[in-house]
């Protein structure tokens, strides 16, 4: 069973709110005593999921770690927040929650998403500590096409806080890819299609609207600081070729806009994987590339792993960042090894979902089933020849079942919504 995130909304009961007589209370022990500037910093080393948990000792542990001001100082609980799995139906019985990895200490933990007051809700991006939701108005079992347009709902699971943000057509929630810009951007969202894009930022009556200009629909688009980065398709239906786009979030529907980014150095690295998707990597400057590594130019050629590339923006130089064990890609290409990666290439079942941020990155695939793989992202350890970071597998979550996971990095934090 997947393990609480306890955050209630009051403590437990209050003596003084008893009918038995003062006699009968017991003494406070010393640590009730103590002021709250003291709880403060004696819960202030802790990390934020014990300092939360700690809430539900008693009412004085409540008041004193629920207040905005220490809440603000505790640091984030970076979590893997998984999607809902594709063809989910919702159980309108159950209240909604977000199911979230905690990557420390390798346990799953289910985050209450009943204070927001639709029937339901699917999780899609966050920009550090706030959640991005699609919210259904009503469970309706009507036809798509007679339902009420979705609506996109800013949260923060942790305060318990939430916005409605402006409604927008039903074209955009069934085919859109919504992005969460961090402040420094403006904390904008976005929501993009093949040809148009909104925009909304925090205070605005309404959404922006404007055209993306770009030379097919953008795969696996990121935010790394004020800029956007999208591969797109140049090349025509029978072959693929992927370039690197970007445009600074101001620059969006202006003059400027998209940009190609290319150097003569680079020579065939958009050629030599197969499905590349983009990822955001550690720190301000790095964008990781990834995608299966083809074992010849041809079109239908096999793959022979999975290999993850790193790009510095700063200097605009590709490297390896590193590659999937042999023993672990054998089982996303199944168990006969590259034959039997070669048919299921072939075979067009033997996609694997890629998805993450920050230095850290998941991998989900039909033949891997109840579980994922995870690479991280290291600089200071020495790195084996071909095999860079570190890579391990995560149990699946519970009560997902044997389904193909998806996700987004989601940082934690008590922080109000502006």
């Amino acid at each position: 069973m997947p393990l609480p995130l306890p955050i209630p909304t009051e403590g437990p009961e209050d003596p003084s709110s008893s009918s038995l007589p003062p006699a009968s209370y017991p003494p406070p022990s010393p640590i009730q005593l103590l002021p709250d500037d003291t709880l403060h910093h004696i819960f202030s080393c802790l990390p934020l999921r014990e300092t939360l948990a700690s809430r539900s000792v008693c009412r004085h542990f409540h008041d004193a770690l629920s207040s905005p001001s220490f809440l603000s100082l505790l640091p984030p609980l970076p979590l893997l927040a998984l999607r809902h799995p594709r063809h989910h139906h919702h159980n309108y019985h159950l209240p909604p929650s977000l199911l979230a990895f905690d990557p420390s200490s390798s346990r799953w933990l289910r985050l209450s998403l009943s204070f927001v007051p639709f029937a339901s809700l699917s999780p899609v991006t966050a920009s550090s500590s706030l959640l991005y939701l699609w919210a259904d108005p009503s469970p309706s079992s009507s036809s798509s096409d007679s339902k009420p347009p979705k609506s996109l709902i800013l949260c923060n699971p942790l305060t318990r806080s939430f916005r409605i943000l402006p409604p927008l057509g039903s074209a955009w929630s069934r085919h859109g890819t919504v992005l969460a810009a961090p402040a420094i951007a403006g904390s904008a969202v976005l929501v993009l299609t093949e040809l148009a894009a909104l925009s909304y930022s925090p205070g605005a009556a309404s959404w922006r609207k404007f055209s993306l200009n770009l030379p097919s629909k953008p795969r696996s688009p990121v935010i790394i600081g004020a800029s956007i980065y999208a591969l797109c398709d140049t090349g025509n239906p029978w072959r693929s070729q992927w370039k690197l786009f970007s445009c600074a979030i101001d620059d969006l529907g202006g003059p400027r806009g998209w940009a190609q980014l290319e150097r003569h150095e680079w020579g065939d690295v958009f050629d030599i994987l197969k499905r590349p998707r983009l990822v955001r990597g550690a720190g301000t400057s790095r964008i990781l590339m990834i995608g299966g590594l083809r074992s010849s130019f041809a079109v239908d050629a096999p793959c022979s792993t999975v290999l993850i590339l790193r790009l510095d923006l700063g200097t605009l130089e590709w490297e390896e960042a590193g590659r999937m064990p042999p023993e672990m890609y054998r089982c996303f290409a199944g168990v006969g090894g590259q034959r039997a990666a070669a048919t299921a290439n072939a075979a067009g079942n033997n996609k694997v979902k890629v998805f993450g941020g920050e230095g850290r990155v998941w991998f989900s695939g039909k033949r891997v089933r109840g579980k994922m793989a995870m690479w991280e992202e290291e600089e200071e350890v020495e790195k084996c020849p071909g095999v860079g970071g570190t890579w391990k597998w995560v149990d699946g979550a519970p009560g997902y079942g044997d389904v193909v996971y998806r996700g987004f990095v989601f940082d934690a934090a008590a922080n109000e919504i502006s």
